[in-house]
């Protein structure tokens, strides 16, 4: 008899081979293991290799600690463990001084790096920068991280979660809302606006609906507890009020060194944080752009001398172009994204483009460096760098770059 041969059927290779993963997945070893931190990721976690060459992330610890950990979830070659004993502490640890510090579905999740000594904070911060632009400047182009003046009572802005009778911030991996009476970052404003509102609770009023977990309460320094929003955004306004004014402080100097006889665009104004900054630089006309929306009114409430508002939405296809078209003299951009980045930037691209400098302030570093490969390779240089710490405690940086066309 012969044997026929049926070709396999198509994609029956990857169904099988995704089964695989899938049950690897579900199915792994959690046999604890020896290994040592090696790196920090971009989300405050520390980096481990498993015996088997997976790359596995764990919480609450630092660079160079070593210890026995545990797999607690797998997918594809990466995967997260937990501490099962640190047979070598790092010297930077110290006690967090928020008792609600901690790293379980009991703590919050806000300030992952409180119990890392703050000069340690910042040298991890620096080093990741100096990592992810290695390629991309010279070392010199990098300056020293700009850190923060208070480690607490700093942030001027914050959202809680509520069910109606908890009222705090969301535990790590979790839906978990762990109930905070006080919270040191908070600056002396918020800090009492959170003690109102916890005296209104229980309420009724701020139970979620449907299958929500709980509701957002949003509030800033020109809020009290009686004006909070519910499930409803503030205007964004930079969280830190002594380090924003370094960071206008050095878009001023930058400023400074470009060509102020055309005019300028700003991408991503806001109400006008920046704005400001660049309509004092001296440039004959400024095209600050943004959505539609509070934010657009504020500053159009501003009168800036020779500024004018756009409503564009830069996420849009085409959008960026229609900005640029605002100020076709324009020699000189400055944007200050969210977190998405510059996400159509081919405008700039093109070496028709007559932007000569460009301002870039970003709160990404992962979207930064994609945008700024890009600009770097059509034609610009990475000039100056400036972390900034904005959050102490978390692993959040800030980024301020001054990028120049080759040549130029």
């Amino acid at each position: 008899m012969v044997n026929a041969i049926f070709p396999k059927k198509r994609g029956a290779g990857r169904r099988k081979q995704g089964a695989s993963n899938r049950d690897a997945e579900q199915n792994f070893s959690r046999e604890p293991f020896t290994a040592e931190v090696v790196d920090m990721a971009s989300d405050g976690r520390g980096v481990i290799h498993h015996p088997e060459g997976r790359t596995c992330f764990v919480s609450g610890v630092w660079l160079g600690e070593k210890g026995t950990f545990r797999l607690t979830e797998i997918k594809g070659r990466t995967g997260s463990a937990e501490v099962v004993e640190l047979t070598q502490v790092a010297p930077q640890k110290i006690t967090a001084p928020c008792v609600y510090h901690g790293h379980s579905a009991k703590h919050c999740g806000g300030c992952a790096w409180q119990s890392i000594e703050y000069s340690a904070q910042l040298q991890a911060k620096q080093t990741r920068v100096e990592k992810a632009l290695a390629n991309l400047c010279k070392p010199d182009a990098i300056a020293p991280i700009l850190g923060a003046e208070r480690t607490e009572g700093y942030r001027n802005r914050a959202q809680f979660k509520t069910d109606g009778s908890k009222l705090g911030y969301v535990a790590p991996s979790s839906n978990n809302i762990v109930d905070v009476e006080t919270c040191l970052v908070l600056t002396p404003h918020n800090a009492a606006t959170l003690a109102n509102l916890r005296q209104q609770l229980p309420n009724s009023e701020w139970q979620p609906k449907r299958k929500e977990p709980w509701v957002t309460l949003n509030i800033d320094e020109t809020h009290s507890a009686d004006e909070v929003r519910v499930n409803e955004r503030l205007p964004f306004m930079q969280a830190n009020s002594s380090q924003n004014k370094l960071m206008q402080d050095w878009l001023a100097e930058r400023l400074a060194r470009v060509d102020l006889a055309n005019p300028a665009i700003e991408l991503f104004c806001g109400s006008g944080n920046f704005t400001e900054v660049i309509a004092a630089a001296g440039f004959p006309a400024v095209a600050a752009v943004e959505v539609e929306g509070d934010a657009l009114s504020a500053l159009q409430a501003k009168a800036l001398t020779n500024v004018s508002v756009h409503g564009i939405n830069l996420y849009e296809e085409g959008g960026l172009e229609n900005a640029l078209k605002t100020q076709p003299k324009a020699k000189t951009l400055v944007l200050d994204p969210p977190r998405d980045g510059l996400k159509e930037r081919a405008a700039l691209l093109k070496k028709s483009c007559k932007i000569r400098d460009i301002l870039y302030i970003s709160c990404d570093l992962a979207t930064f460096t994609r945008d700024i490969t890009d600009l770097c390779g059509a034609g610009y240089k990475l000039v100056a760098v400036q972390p900034v710490d904005q959050f102490p405690h978390t692993p959040h940086v800030e980024i301020l770059a001054h990028l120049r066309v080759k040549g130029g």
